[in-house]
């Protein structure tokens, strides 16, 4: 009952803005184009400036833990190659919609709920081996599905290659992958006044993504295209941390903390980059919507299952 009653405290606030954000479009305090303009916010700048600030305040081992990384995105390759098939062969979705049903059962909510939860479970021990995979989960994931949706509508094209590559170029999360890889190689730190800047900008983008997603739900509605929002949320929390533990423990016999880390990590809900990722390229907002709210109601009892299954009791 304990560990119930802890996730629900990271739980409940989570559902808390996105409801303040339903509410205010309910009521129309807030008109339905405010949800356009907030997530634009979110993926144009805070997203990408919280990339950067990422990659330059990276503390990682000198010695990097190959094993740990394979077992845990090879769990997420396999999932996000079912949840796109599902959605392609079963649903008839069209590519893009599809890749963004995939990345949807298989990204996580690392910042709400995957931060709090893992260091509730294995304190400081379970600190190196979270942000080993924080410092990679979301420019990794953002950049594969950015260049899956990009590049498979481009075909063989030249016409069609051309605006891939400048949409490429001019992509607002590849553009801070690379800036936080240059900064990182050139020694860059940040201090005073820019980096207070931008962490408040970064600290923005999970908050103002939550609150675009109620404002989206109201629009959209949560029944939308419930079916496939609930196999994304069943593959999100019960196979990607299956694969993720069986690789982690019966193939790369990591420690039992790293692995344990990188099957709560995996079983986190949806994450609301899911949502923005949608939106952004208006395909799949509803589904993909419904999938992080169907989710992250379904982890309060799911991520106490994972967390029985690595025999882990928070204190």
């Amino acid at each position: 009952m304990n560990q119930i009653l802890r996730i629900a405290e990271i739980v409940v606030p989570v559902f808390a803005v996105i409801g303040l954000g339903y509410a205010c479009a309910w009521t129309r305090l807030l008109p339905a184009r405010a949800a356009d303009g907030l997530s634009d916010y979110v993926f144009v700048v805070a997203i990408p400036l919280m990339i950067i600030r990422t990659f330059i305040e990276a503390k990682l081992p000198e010695a990097s833990p190959w094993g740990y990384w394979i077992a845990y995105f090879v769990g997420v390759a396999m999932v996000w190659a079912v949840g796109q098939a599902i959605s392609a062969r079963l649903f008839r979705r069209r590519l893009r919609e599809a890749v963004i049903h995939g990345f949807a059962s298989s990204q996580s909510n690392v910042v709400l709920m995957g931060i709090p939860l893992v260091l509730a479970a294995y304190g400081e021990a379970g600190a190196v081996p979270l942000f080993l995979l924080i410092a990679v989960h979301l420019p990794l994931m953002m950049v594969a599905a950015t260049v899956m949706i990009e590049g498979g509508e481009a075909g063989l094209k030249p016409a069609a290659l051309r605006r891939f590559a400048w949409n490429l170029v001019t992509n607002p999360i590849l553009i801070g992958f690379f800036l936080g890889m240059v900064a990182r190689s050139s020694g860059l730190s940040l201090g005073g006044i820019p980096k207070t800047v931008v962490d408040m900008i970064a600290a923005s983008a999970v908050p103002c993504a939550l609150f675009a997603l109620g404002l989206a739900l109201h629009r959209y509605g949560i029944a939308g295209d419930i079916a496939l929002s609930t196999a994304i949320s069943a593959l999100k929390l019960m196979l990607l941390p299956l694969v993720v533990w069986l690789l982690a423990r019966h193939v790369f016999d990591l420690s039992p903390v790293y692995a344990g880390v990188a099957v709560v990590f995996a079983a986190m809900p949806s994450g609301v980059n899911s949502y923005l990722l949608a939106e952004r390229y208006k395909a799949g907002v509803v589904t993909a919507a419904s999938a992080v709210s169907i989710s992250s109601a379904a982890s309060l009892f799911t991520a106490a299952f994972w967390l029985w299954v690595l025999g882990i009791g928070l204190n």
